[in-house]
């Protein structure tokens, strides 16, 4: 559950540091206070998006930080676990939005994209919005929902990953299928191709050695001449440069005789001689094996010309040829097997569709079972939200074969008939506004009991009710509150009687600066909260007392 929240330079938020109890908490102020700026905070600290309004004026930074104590959720921390992110039984997030709209998200001191601390924050908390009950009008939200309070989510999850299987099999079939004359034709193609290139057998790296080897043997008669002055010129003319530096040395052996600081130089003199004759030594064994293989060159000629020819026939490098052969092989395996292959196509294909009516079979009926509970549950939620004698029903209605999906084998829509005697029809053609809220809330109630986020936010979601009414919705998120952790921000006196805990948002003027403070409220502050949302203004005796017995009344 969310154990703390601490809020710098957020909106008109300058600075807030806040407890956050367990159970119902109510959240109130006057109106343009700021009620839901807390709520909006603790969204982006749950992922949100953010944007350059979120920094408060003369700020250059915006911060949030949430405390989550996560010892009873333990989706949270394998979660947790599995990225090396576990604190023990703490989870603490962490988002800082800059001047400019740019963010940086931190979950227990580590920086993490954003998408994780929205993976993160749906595990921990569930937020519900004033406008939530215009989602309502969409039958995905039905389904959702159905899920959700079915336990179902990871069943439908399920469903999806293998119908996208399904669906890539039999693309798969039916692309070679109706592609058959034209793979067919590509089959021929590179059969033909790839005989001309077994018959070269080509190689990587053999071109370039064949290009080097054909120079050389190009060039025999040249080599011989110039290397052979080489070796004249190094030991065998008249003077050799061997002899010349030979009988330089001797004179420098004299002088090292003198002065002992020319023994490095006479060195270096006599090494020079010696690598010289090495060097005419080996120049004389290349020259001696240097000889021209009329069959080996012509060879090598041809050789090299079919490397050429099939290169401008296939419009690359020839050196690439041999990598052309692999790619060319490996194509034709995939798609070479006629008759063959599309059975087997086929019947992957069958195989994975099999799977997949296994799995939506299983989803249906889950979907079946709980859609029964369901209608029971949010019709008793109903009926005392000022719709006595209504009737909430979840219809199931299988599609035909051709229209399964990705969602499974039936499509979910909520209907209802608001007064007795009227025909069930859907939300949009039978509910008005204020109707529609109420199913909302006590869809959201219902199923927010069986969801494993500890923490459950409503947001004004009792806007367009009020009376008994209301007083009816702030039991409901007080029996909520029993088992969960409930924030609940609400402009309704009869709501704000039955929370556990009372947080008040106060909006100050100083300085031409805007301030938002929120704070805990004592007994006595309650009761004059709840007599000023009560009566205006003007708080009196009679108001005050009606607040008092509306406390009381929650405690009973």
């Amino acid at each position: 559950m969310l154990t703390h929240i601490n809020i710098s330079n957020f909106a008109i938020v300058e600075q807030l540091d806040l407890d956050i109890p367990n159970k119902l908490t109510v959240i109130t102020g006057e109106t343009g206070a700021g009620k839901s700026i807390m709520i909006d905070a603790l969204g982006l600290a749950l992922g949100d998006r953010a944007d350059s309004g979120s920094v408060r004026h003369g700020a250059d930074k915006a911060e949030i930080l949430a405390s989550f104590d996560i010892s009873n959720i333990p989706e949270a921390q394998h979660w947790l676990q599995q990225r090396d992110l576990e604190a023990e039984h703490e989870c603490i997030l962490r988002r800082v939005v800059s001047g400019d709209g740019r963010s940086r998200a931190y979950i227990n001191g580590t920086p993490s994209p954003i998408q994780a601390l929205k993976q993160l924050g749906e595990i921990l908390v569930s937020i519900h919005g004033q406008h939530e009950h215009q989602a309502l009008l969409k039958k995905e939200t039905h389904r959702q929902l159905l899920d959700a309070f079915s336990g179902l989510a990871g069943q439908a999850d399920i469903v999806a990953e293998r119908y996208q299987h399904w669906q890539d099999q039999l693309k798969a079939f039916q692309h070679f299928r109706d592609h058959a004359k034209e793979m067919q034709d590509r089959v021929d193609l590179l059969r033909f191709q790839i005989n001309e290139l077994q018959e070269l057998k080509p190689e990587d790296g053999e071109l370039a050695q064949l290009e080097v080897e054909h120079k050389r043997m190009s060039n025999v008669d040249s080599l011989l001449g110039r290397g052979q002055q080489v070796v004249s010129g190094l030991t065998e003319g008249e003077p050799a440069l061997t002899d010349q530096v030979q009988s330089i040395n001797h004179i420098l052996d004299d002088m090292v005789g003198d002065d002992e600081s020319l023994r490095e130089i006479h060195d270096m003199l006599d090494s020079a001689r010696i690598q010289m004759e090495e060097a005419s030594s080996s120049l004389q064994h290349y020259l001696g094996r240097l000889e021209i293989d009329p069959q080996r060159y012509q060879m090598l000629d041809s050789r090299i010309s079919g490397y050429f020819h099939l290169g401008r026939k296939h419009r690359i490098d020839p050196h690439q040829l041999a990598h052309l052969w692999q790619t060319l092989e490996e194509e034709l395996n995939a798609i070479d097997g006629g008759e063959e292959k599309l059975q087997k196509l086929e019947q992957a294909a069958e195989s994975a569709k099999d799977s997949y009516l296994d799995a939506a079979k299983t989803l249906s009926k889950g979907r079946n079972k709980h859609a029964n509970k369901l209608d029971k549950m949010i019709t008793e939620k109903i009926q005392p939200l000022g719709m006595p004698g209504a009737e909430f029903k979840v219809q199931l209605q299988t599609n035909p074969a051709n229209q399964y999906s990705i969602h499974g084998l039936e499509q979910v829509e909520f209907v209802v008939s608001t007064n007795p005697g009227q025909p069930i029809k859907a939300l949009n053609k039978v509910a008005s506004g204020g109707e529609l809220s109420r199913i909302s809330l006590a869809i959201q109630v219902a199923c927010a009991a069986t969801t494993n986020v500890s923490t459950l936010v409503f947001d004004e979601v009792d806007v367009g009710i009020g009376g008994a009414v209301a007083q009816i919705v702030g039991k409901l998120l007080q029996e909520l509150g029993t088992n969960n952790q409930v924030l609940c921000v609400t402009h309704l006196p009869q709501v704000a009687a039955q929370g556990h805990t009372h947080l008040h948002v106060n909006k100050q003027t100083s300085k031409k600066q805007t301030h938002t403070d929120i704070a805990k409220l004592s007994q006595d502050e309650k009761v004059a909260e709840i007599a000023r949302m009560l009566g205006g203004l003007k708080i009196t005796n009679q108001t005050l007392a009606h607040a008092r017995e509306l406390i009381e009344d929650s405690q009973g």
